[in-house]
């Protein structure tokens, strides 16, 4: 069974067509980066992945749920990570994890919370309060919460945005452990070239709302004539 299926994804808005025809597959336990210029459409296409965002044409399947009639199922098996979603400031961690825990269905959310927090490297942070961390850290967290009911697929936009050299290690690290050890499925947006490389085992490339490339990292660069995925990047951005 494929963890992402999204087929034919087409989305209109009032200034033009955002995404136009595009389809992604992610097998389960498998590592994919979508990249592509600011404006190539990847937020957009996440967003329709998770049925935040209603296509205009095509259709999308999770774990075998086809959205949006079994939405519900869908969700309960993913995680989702971005940079902005906020994190409450009158909280604890552990108050916070415990929380989203629950929501889950879990049984032992605070033994779930700890797992996570020593699985990310961060355990010291679970009496912290959210007005306490940094963006790196609320950024990090927001990863552990999206991996406390060990998701099938984690959808992940821009996770290693706003954090430090060292604490993205940390994250891609934990990240890949949980992708080998558990089969998490790992759909990532970047601007980080370097950290998609070390990180993903597949990349799709869009720009203008449209599919331009799948493949490994080493097939999509030679397809663009360079030696790494930088050079696809620029020349993409440089032809918008």
């Amino acid at each position: 069974m494929t963890a992402l299926r999204a087929t034919g994804l087409v989305k209109d808005y009032r200034r033009g067509r955002a995404v136009d025809g595009v389809t992604i597959h992610v097998a389960p336990g498998e590592r994919v980066g979508l990249l592509g210029p600011n404006g190539a459409g990847k937020t957009t296409t996440l967003l329709m992945c998770l049925g935040a965002i209603t296509p205009d044409a095509g259709t999308v399947e999770i774990l075998g749920h086809r959205l949006p009639r079994e939405r519900g199922p869908a969700l309960a098996k993913v995680g989702f990570v971005a940079g902005y979603l906020p994190l409450p400031d009158q909280l604890r961690v552990i108050e916070y994890l415990r929380f989203f825990g629950r929501l889950y269905g879990l049984r032992r959310p605070d033994a779930a919370a700890r797992t996570w927090l020593e699985h990310f490297g961060v355990p010291h942070l679970a009496r912290a309060m959210g007005s306490e961390l940094s963006s790196g850290q609320k950024t990090l967290l927001g990863i552990v919460k999206a991996s406390l009911h060990r998701p099938a697929l984690m959808v992940l936009d821009e996770p290693t945005a706003s954090l430090d050299p060292d604490v993205a290690l940390r994250v891609r690290t934990g990240l890949r452990r949980l992708s080998e050890e558990h089969g998490t499925a790992l759909l990532v947006t970047s601007h980080n070239m370097v950290e998609v490389e070390r990180l993903c085992e597949r990349v799709v490339f869009m720009s203008a709302g449209r599919v331009v490339a799948d493949g490994t990292t080493s097939e999509v660069a030679e397809r663009f004539g360079g030696d790494d995925l930088e050079h696809v990047f620029l020349q993409l951005a440089a032809n918008r």
